[in-house]
Formats: structure tokens, C-alpha cells, sequence
């Protein structure tokens, strides 16, 4: 698909380099320039208790850089430097997550790289925009944006998300802005310089969270994994062998059928339950009634009238979980003498054969 594209990545962590990843799943070349002056990216070392002291390739650095060659230079040494720029006369597409005022310091800005390659579109991920010099840390911006104020049970302090969901947020920003800057290439021959900021991909991911305050003037608190709008949605429940399920019911037809397989169809007609609106006023008394009925009940037993029923339903999954279903097979990178990986292309396009990636590089192997 692109096959014949070069990009280079001047980024490091999660943000950057899951667009970069993202290239080489759809064919292209991805060079992974790292800073020497650092050891390359600085999750070579972030390692688990349990991994070895001396990978340089630990599992966080195997998230994002399949299919990648790793290319060190000290960006400050004129040579390596016009190493960069003969490669960046070459390149489609530079990645980079420079703070404010960096790249210009180091010649490796959007306006140097563009005077030798008029064609080049440059994606830049920065912490709070072109304005603010201050570096972005995906966990101090789910703290500013709210998503830690949100995060927890009631009552509870705020609580950090378990992935770095700022990081994959921007990402995804950065990668849709990128396609579309490669659309207005294809018609006028022009790079871009396309900019996502944390904070912004952040925010803009409140969605009905920032129109619950925005339009209905409602300032969300935290409340578990409960939902403001819709009851039950999120709601986690214990089975009879003391296993969880999640419900989602979305709508009043489902809230019947839920009703249906616990045997008790009335609790559907109650005036209080019976639309969304008034369970969501009496949310806690339904908790409670659906509470007891889901604990006469085994898990799988539920969930498969639940799903025959066309119920949304599911189980509590660990991470090792997660990885016995289908679904999640179809996401990995199998490759001989590696330990799989996980794909950043999570679509199908139908008659389109991905190539097969090699695992992320050790430092300097390319």
C-alpha cells in the first residue's frame, strides 16, 4: 500500500512511534533515528522487574516499533546531521515530538527539512501546542484534562488510566492528519506541516463527558465504571460462581430482554425502570434488585442467553485473557525467534495483503 514511502521518526516513547509503526504495517520504509546522546528511545529502558538488565528491546519498546530499522545520530554533530538532511531529501513523511523551540535548535524543523524537500509533510506531536514549551507527559495530561478526575469509584481519589490512552490518542490524531495531508499532496504537490498536541487529542476525547457539562451544565464526577446517561451501562456484577460481568444495555428492548433471562420480566414494567430516563433517576435500587438476580446465575450461563438474546455482555477479562480470544490473535505479529507483537492497524482492507514486519531493532542494527 505504501510501498515505496519513506519515513523517518524522530520520536520516542508511545505517541510517535505507534504512527511510525503504523507505516511499516502499511509498507513503508520506517527509519527510527535515535539520539545517541541518550542511548536511542528511552523505553530501551523502561523494563519489567522480571526482564533482563541487558535488552535494549524490553517489552513497553516492543509496543510500538515493529518494522523499523534503527538508525543512531547525534543530531548535534554536523556530519550526522547532513546524514538526516540526505535521507530527509528522500523522505514522504518525518515524525517528530520535539517540545516547542527543540527541533529549530537542532536544524531539524519543519521549515529547515522543507527547503530540501519541498514534498516532505512533517507530523509533530508536542505536550500543549506550539505555544507552551512545557514536555507532555500522558500521565500529568490525563490529570489536566480530566480524565484522573473522572477515573475511580466514588468517593475515591482520582486514579491514572493503566495505558497511556493520551499517547494513543494523539497518535491516532497525528495518523488522520497525516492521510489527509498526504490527499492534499496527491493534488497540489505540496508538503505540510501537520501539529497534534496531547492536550488537544485529550480533550477532544471528553466527548459526551465535556457535552454533559458543555450542553446539560452537568459537572461529571467519578463514578466506577457507571455510566451518566444510561443504566445499567458498565456496571460490573458478580455471577453465582463468583466470576464478573460488564452490562451495556443501550436501550429499553435490551432492558427487557436482560429482564427476560433473569427471570424476572416485571422488574421490565416497573414505572420506575422501564425507560432509560427513570432508571437512570433510580439507579441504585435497580443496581441492587439486578445485583441479586445476576448472583442466582453461573457467568457463562448468563452470558450465553445474554448473547442469544442479542444482549451486550461480557466477561471480566485479564490481560492473558484477552489474548485466547479469536479477535485478539488476528492483532498479533508472529515471527520466528521473537516474542509476538501487537498490531497498530486494527482494520481489513478487503483484496489488500499486508507485508509480514520484522521485530523491533536492536539499537543501532540497521
Amino acid at each position: 500500500m505504501f510501498k515505496d514511502m519513506l519515513v523517518l521518526e524522530l520520536a520516542s516513547v508511545l505517541a510517535g512511534p505507534s504512527v511510525g509503526q503504523f507505516f511499516a504495517e502499511l509498507g513503508a520504509e520506517v527509519i527510527k533515528i535515535e539520539n545517541t546522546q541518550t542511548n536511542g528511545d528511552v523505553t530501551r529502558s523502561w523494563k519489567l522487574a522480571s526482564e533482563p538488565a541487558d535488552t535494549d528491546t524490553p517489552a513497553y519498546f516492543c509496543a510500538a516499533n515493529w518494522g523499523k530499522a534503527s538508525l543512531p545520530l547525534n543530531l548535534t554533530d554536523p556530519t550526522e546531521l547532513q546524514r538526516l538532511y540526505e535521507l530527509a531529501a528522500k523522505a514522504d513523511i518525518v515524525i517528530a515530538s520535539y517540545k516547542p523551540g527543540d527541533a529549530e535548535k537542532l536544524k531539524v524543523d519543519y521549515k529547515t527539512l522543507q527547503t530540501i524537500n519541498p514534498r516532505l509533510i512533517y507530523g509533530h506531536l508536542t505536550g500543549y501546542g506550539p505555544d507552551d514549551n512545557r514536555a507532555g507527559y500522558d500521565a500529568v495530561v490525563q490529570a489536566e484534562s480530566g480524565f484522573m478526575y473522572l477515573n475511580g469509584e466514588p468517593g475515591s481519589k482520582p486514579t491514572k488510566m493503566p495505558v497511556a490512552l493520551m499517547d494513543v490518542l494523539a497518535a491516532h490524531q497525528l495518523k488522520e492528519g497525516l492521510l489527509v495531508a498526504m490527499l492534499q499532496r496527491a493534488k497540489t504537490g505540496e508538503g505540510q506541516y501537520v501539529e497534534v498536541s496531547l492536550i488537544k487529542s485529550a480533550v477532544s476525547a471528553l466527548a459526551n463527558q465535556a457535552t454533559n457539562w458543555l450542553v446539560a451544565g452537568h459537572n461529571p464526577q467519578r463514578m466506577g465504571s457507571e455510566h451518566p446517561n444510561i443504566v445499567p451501562y458498565g456496571t460490573v456484577y458478580t455471577t453465582l460462581d463468583n466470576k464478573e460481568v460488564v452490562l451495556a444495555i443501550g436501550d429499553d428492548r435490551q432492558f427487557s430482554r436482560l429482564c427476560q433471562v433473569l427471570g424476572h420480566s416485571a422488574l421490565s414494567e416497573d414505572p420506575k425502570y422501564k425507560t432509560n430516563y427513570n432508571r437512570v433517576q433510580h439507579r441504585q435500587e435497580l443496581n441492587a434488585a439486578l445485583r441479586k438476580l445476576i448472583a442466582t446465575i453461573n457467568q457463562q450461563d448468563l452470558l450465553s442467553q445474554l448473547h442469544q438474546l442479542h444482549v451486550p455482555a461480557g466477561a471480566i477479562n485479564t490481560v492473558a485473557d484477552v489474548f485466547e480470544m479469536p479477535q485478539a490473535q488476528q492483532m498479533l505479529f508472529q515471527y520466528a525467534g521473537a516474542k509476538p507483537g501487537i498490531k497498530q492497524v486494527a482494520f481489513s482492507i478487503h483484496n489488500t495483503q499486508l507485508p509480514a514486519l520484522s521485530p523491533p531493532p536492536a539499537y543501532g542494527s540497521d
